[in-house]
């Protein structure tokens, strides 16, 4: 790695800018989380269609869709960027609020967010990010299972993550924060092999 990280440090962005780019970690609460290995190919291809299925749905919109790697900065109201604590990188999101880009990524919740499960990551996924996702105003978060084929929604209502719903990754799902955004599981279909997950 080249330096040194000291374990019970409270990390910033101040901190991440002065990493070499090959150290990939997410911030959430001034801790780091290692960023694994490149996941599966599956994993890539799942995400990677959720994106291309979002880009074109919102084509000629202001919202934008991303797929990782793009750090989103999360900042408590009025704090300096140097100071934030949480820095992410989701897998897939989409950002309606131009305001909230910039050319080092996105500062802000963006409206819909989408984590492709991986045994990894998981639990990462459903406890610190749901939880850091929810705090920072994220209107809709998605848990995709490829394993278990099931979808996990949670979606804010005045300010918390209610009970999720779950869905089988069959036919069409739509996106309660994007009019006209549906996914369709059935071009997912072939990324789904119990051999490749």
């Amino acid at each position: 790695m080249g330096f040194a990280l000291e374990q019970d440090k409270h990390y910033t962005y101040r901190d991440y800018l002065t990493w070499p780019d090959d150290f990939r970690c997410e911030l959430i609460d001034g801790k780091i989380y290692l960023m694994t290995p490149a996941p599966l190919l599956a994993h890539q291809d799942v995400a990677g269609e959720i994106f291309t299925q979002a880009k074109l749905a919102l084509r000629g919109k202001s919202c934008r869709a991303f797929i990782a790697p793009v750090d989103v900065r999360l900042p408590s109201p009025a704090e300096a960027d140097e100071n934030t604590d949480v820095v992410v990188q989701p897998d897939v999101f989409v950002v309606c609020d131009v305001g909230k880009l910039d050319r080092r990524g996105v500062r802000g919740a963006p409206d819909w967010v989408v984590e492709v499960l991986s045994p990894s990551t998981a639990g990462k996924d459903q406890i610190e990010k749901r939880r850091i996702y929810e705090r920072h105003g994220v209107l809709e978060y998605w848990l995709v299972h490829p394993t278990d084929r099931i979808l996990t929604i949670y979606r804010l209502i005045n300010g918390e993550f209610g009970k999720p719903d779950i869905y089988p990754l069959e036919e069409q799902t739509p996106v309660a924060v994007l009019p006209g955004v549906t996914i369709d599981w059935n071009e997912l279909a072939p990324y789904l092999r119990d051999d490749d997950l």
